[in-house]
């Protein structure tokens, strides 16, 4: 087993250009209609970020073991392990052992964004998939995401076909975070599409070109562009384990998410800031003309502190709208490392030490 001989950390490189934005669900970088279709086999990394999934593991990974050689001959899993707490390592650094299996323990729990940064960064191969570890994504899927990467697309992306699954609230809350989400860009972010992808290598390298470090995935995906085909599926129930994703969590995502790809809740606040400002004004000229006209005297206690009150409420919200996004800069600027790696275990598709 090889230990690094001290941590490594991972800082987002230079950006290149940008790629052309994703509109809808098929779309070329340069010519929407024309796909060119790939005839050789690539040789395929699958990155899985891992947290607390010891029990999945020893279920999905003979699954891949046995569906991955019949896709090409040069294929590597990449676990990695975002701060488990249970046996999760220990099963990773046994399976990193074996031909083809890499693994990557981060130092800390530094989200799922940041462990998906740490596989792809590590994958060597042509075409990289992306899944989970808790079995909810079919690994027979991989198959058709191949294919149709051999017939011209450079992402192919599993979308659920429906979220009968979920309650009512959760479902309406997707719906609106997706809404708000795609308004007034220039680039569609799908709807109920996740991290289960098939990506092509220059898809791979754009990603990793981009600086941020407030990585909301879904919406980086769609940023970069390529040509896109989404395939329909329904998730499994997990085989062992629970979800991560609380209320609270879900709610701090869509916060980053709204904050990191639009900057309408920004103008949102300017234009209100403006309309009650014409409100206020044409209020208090209608009590100025009232006095000189009639002479009524000016009251309303209750009404100017229900007012001020409101006006307070209104102004502390918008200061929190704007320091979501202060707070965006705050963490960019100080332009730490998206994780740090503490072991770095197997062989992979690299090559051999010298």
């Amino acid at each position: 087993m090889n230990y690094p001989a001290e941590p490594q950390a991972f800082l987002a490189p230079t950006p290149a250009a940008p790629g052309r934005p994703l509109h809808g669900q098929l779309q070329s970088a340069t010519h929407p209609a024309i796909r060119v279709a790939r005839d050789r086999t690539p040789s395929l990394s699958c990155v899985i970020p891992c947290r607390n999934e010891a029990g999945n593991l020893d279920l999905l990974l003979p699954q891949l073991m046995e569906l991955l050689p019949t896709l090409t001959t040069g294929w590597e899993i990449i676990l990695v392990d975002d701060g488990s707490t249970d046996s999760t390592p220990a099963v990773m650094a046994d399976w990193s052992a074996l031909p083809g299996f890499r693994m990557l323990q981060l130092s800390r729990n530094f989200g799922k964004d940041a462990a998906l940064t740490a596989g792809l960064q590590a994958a060597a191969g042509a075409v990289v998939v992306m899944m989970d570890a808790d079995l909810q994504h079919p690994p027979a899927l991989i198959s058709a995401m191949v294919e149709q990467w051999r017939q011209g697309a450079d992402v192919v992306y599993a979308v659920r076909a429906n979220r009968d699954d979920e309650g009512p609230f959760k479902r309406l809350g997707a719906r609106l975070f997706y809404t708000l989400l795609n308004r007034s860009a220039r680039f569609e972010v799908p709807a109920d599409a996740g991290d289960f992808r098939l990506l092509d290598r220059a898809a791979v390298d754009a990603l990793l070109a981009l600086p941020e470090r407030n990585r909301f995935m879904k919406g980086l995906y769609a940023w970069i562009g390529f040509e896109a085909v989404a395939l329909p599926y329904l998730p499994k129930p997990r085989a062992h384990g629970h979800s991560h994703f609380s209320a609270a969590r879900l709610i701090h995502m869509t916060v980053d998410g709204l904050t990191s790809f639009t900057t309408w809740p920004l103008r949102l606040v300017s234009a209100i800031g403006v309309a009650m400002a014409l409100a206020g004004f044409s209020y208090g000229s209608y009590i100025v003309i009232d006095y000189f006209l009639y002479g009524n005297s000016v009251s309303g206690w209750t009404t100017i502190v229900a007012t001020l009150l409101f006006f307070l409420g209104v102004q502390m919200i918008s200061l929190g709208i704007m320091g979501e996004y202060v707070a965006r800069i705050f963490e960019e600027v100080k332009g730490r490392p998206l994780y740090i790696v503490k072991r770095d275990l197997g062989q992979g598709l690299r090559a051999p030490p010298q």
